[in-house]
């Protein structure tokens, strides 16, 4: 058995706090849904409470536990992650609470665990949903009696650790089938955050593109933008991968590309909405024509290529036509998605279906409602 040292895990410790700095890319955006995740955060940071946090893999649950941590009255101690899905489940129990010399073959030596490691601090349970039931039984009484021991050792330490959990499984069916205690899914559901995946938050699109470039360029000195045809070709995906899937998208972009502009020719074909050799022209249109009817844009007007928008001049705008324009965009892909089903697309618009046929009628869309 492999043994991590003390001065391994100090080490990663040291390096996670001091990547407080920069993670809150995966948040930015002005949607409805992400600005929501944010209140939430900033009402839990400077409680003890537990936190659960709620999504799909992908979507930036680290980043809300280290945003957490970050702004409460911890922040001075260190944020220490384990993820509970990639660590075999009998070594989680020295991985959490530590061990002491000779506790089992390749104990050589006495180990801190990640609980001590984080007294003061916050205790990050990534994929908490991976852990066996024999496991949560001794996690669930360390939140309860606030102690707990090295392995091997008999000898009681007091535990001061916020735990914050997250996994991208659903819990109350777990526990329906038995996978998961009810009890300790109670003690970690104080306070549930749950994160939206990106097909619901496409108009944060432009806001974590340039936020993820901007990220890529700070830390390589490599420089990627993307015109706003890729823009609107990236805003028809679905992200399964939420947004590290974009990361990884834009990480690969800057490689393949550095220090270029990324139309949607240059983008993988699958990211596309339609054939490569056509959408410059059809995206430029659909985007000129029902975003901005209004105005004339030509190549040499002050159209913004890098995220799709006209930029203010001193002549001023219409905000509300523009983004009367832009929810009619959203909601016409929506209903092409859903092929027309009402009720799928208010879930991919992060509406309830009754108002998303309020907007059908004030817009005056044409086509049928059907649910």
């Amino acid at each position: 058995m492999q043994v991590e040292s003390t001065q391994d895990i100090y080490s990663d410790a040291r390096e996670n706090l001091g990547r407080r700095k920069n993670n809150k890319s995966l948040l930015d955006g002005h949607s409805k849904a992400i600005q929501q995740v944010s209140d939430l955060i900033e009402r839990v940071a400077n409680t003890n409470a537990n936190v659960l946090i709620l999504g799909e893999s992908g979507t930036g649950k680290e980043v809300v536990a280290r945003s957490i941590h970050t702004i409460s009255n911890r922040a001075s101690k260190y944020f220490v992650p384990v993820n509970c899905a990639a660590i075999p489940q009998e070594l989680l129990e020295s991985e959490l609470f530590g061990h002491v010399k000779g506790a089992f073959t390749g104990a050589i030596t006495d180990r801190k665990g990640r609980f001590e490691l984080a007294e003061g601090g916050t205790l990050f349970l990534d994929e908490i949903g991976d852990m066996d039931l024999n496991m949560q039984a001794k996690l669930l009484r360390v939140l309860q009696e606030k102690v707990y021991e090295r392995v091997g050792s008999g000898k009681s330490i007091s535990a001061n650790v916020r735990i914050i959990a997250a996994t991208h499984r659903d819990l109350e069916e777990m526990v329906k089938k038995g996978e998961f205690r009810e009890d300790l899914y109670y003690r970690l559901h104080v306070y549930p955050i749950e994160l939206p995946p990106l097909r619901r938050r496409a108009e944060d699109l432009p806001s974590l593109v340039y936020a993820i470039t901007d990220k890529i360029k700070r830390e390589t000195g490599t420089d990627v933008k993307v015109t706003s045809d890729a823009m609107s070709a990236l805003a028809r995906y679905t992200w399964p991968g939420n947004v590290r899937e974009l990361s990884n998208l834009l990480e690969r972009l800057s490689i393949l590309y550095p220090d270029k502009i990324v139309d949607v020719t240059r983008l993988p074909s699958k990211y596309g909405a339609k054939n490569n050799s056509q959408i410059n022209d059809l995206v430029n249109e659909e985007i000129r024509n029902d975003l901005f009817p209004e105005m004339d844009i030509s190549e040499s007007s002050l159209f913004n290529k890098t995220i799709g928008l006209p930029l203010l001049t001193q002549e001023g705008v219409d905000l509300k036509s523009h983004i009367a324009s832009v929810e009619q965009f959203y909601i016409q892909q929506a209903l092409d998605l859903a092929n027309g089903v009402v009720a799928q697309a208010a879930k991919l618009l992060g509406l309830r279906r009754t108002t998303l046929v309020e907007k059908l009628k004030k817009h005056q869309f044409q086509r049928a409602t059907t649910s």
